[in-house]
């Protein structure tokens, strides 16, 4: 099971830009439904009717196959082209395969890895028309909008609805989710937790790209809760938010944070955090 995490960063012009996908944990992989089976689903019979049919057979070559997708190396360079490749075969091969959803998530990390955000999109909106509860493609869209969002983009406004709806109904579905027989309580907690981070997280950056900054700095501070390695993209947004509202105390605690991390918005992170203590 994985999940899709990214990491956010921004430049000093405050264009915010991404980094390359790390797989971690995918929903999808292993299934993401938050209904619980009944005795009579588990059993494979109803109480009020006759039996369930028996599940088609499976296809060894289909299982091979997806199985060849799956277990691609992640940190090869190479892999999104091969993950682009075989995801496309297997999709015209194996049409309406059980395999479906998982597969077009795939492709989802395979197109962001190349910042083919036409197809990436394409294929997010393939994965959520199977399962409006995919968790993994909810929080990953709503991340990528308000990081590539541009105030000259006539669908600015309606990109960014896209992107509060998703993520509001990701931390609505995320607690329900069942855990997976190959993780442990401790470690479905953690996803779960990250998961949730990363929504919060999202959501207060579309709040902070419609100047909303009462909502936005919510979002941000409930994503920082528990990390001790806030991103810096977070805390600089957070920062400015806290400065919008007159929080300049809080606004240069945030500013702070982010000089301490080396990356493009430490120097603007140092300049605010002096501008933000001379306004205390």
């Amino acid at each position: 099971m994985k999940f899709l995490s990214i990491r956010r960063c921004a430049n000093v012009s405050f264009v915010f830009s991404l980094a390359a996908i790390f797989t971690s944990v995918s929903f999808a992989q292993y299934g993401s439904s938050t209904q619980q089976q009944s005795p009579a689903d588990k059993s494979g019979a109803s109480a009020q009717g006759p039996p369930a049919p028996a599940p088609p057979k499976l296809n060894p070559k289909e299982e091979a196959d997806y199985k060849g997708l799956v277990t691609l190396p992640e940190n090869d360079r190479t892999t999104p082209d091969k993950k682009i490749q075989l995801g496309q075969q297997f999709l015209e091969k194996y049409p309406g395969s059980r395999y479906e959803e998982s597969v077009y998530n795939q492709l989802v990390t395979a197109y962001y890895a190349k910042q083919d955000w036409n197809n990436f999109y394409a294929s997010a909106d393939k994965v959520i028309a199977i399962d409006s509860d995919d968790v993994d493609v909810l929080t990953v869209v709503g991340l990528v909008i308000p990081h590539l969002y541009s105030k000259d983009d006539p669908d600015a406004d309606k990109k960014l609805d896209k992107a509060e709806s998703y993520e509001k109904h990701a931390i609505e579905v995320i607690p329900a989710l069942q855990k997976p027989d190959n993780l442990s309580d401790g470690q479905f907690a953690q996803a779960k937790a990250g998961k949730l981070a990363q929504a919060h997280s999202a959501l207060g950056l579309v709040y902070f790209r419609m100047q909303d900054f009462g909502d936005s700095v919510k979002e941000l501070q409930l994503a920082m809760i528990g990390d001790d390695t806030p991103d810096p993209t977070d805390l600089f947004a957070l920062g400015v938010g806290l400065q919008q509202l007159k929080r300049n105390s809080e606004a240069a605690d945030a500013f702070a944070k982010c000089a301490q991390i080396p990356g493009g918005l430490q120097d603007r992170c140092k300049q605010s955090a002096d501008q933000a203590q001379s306004a205390r």
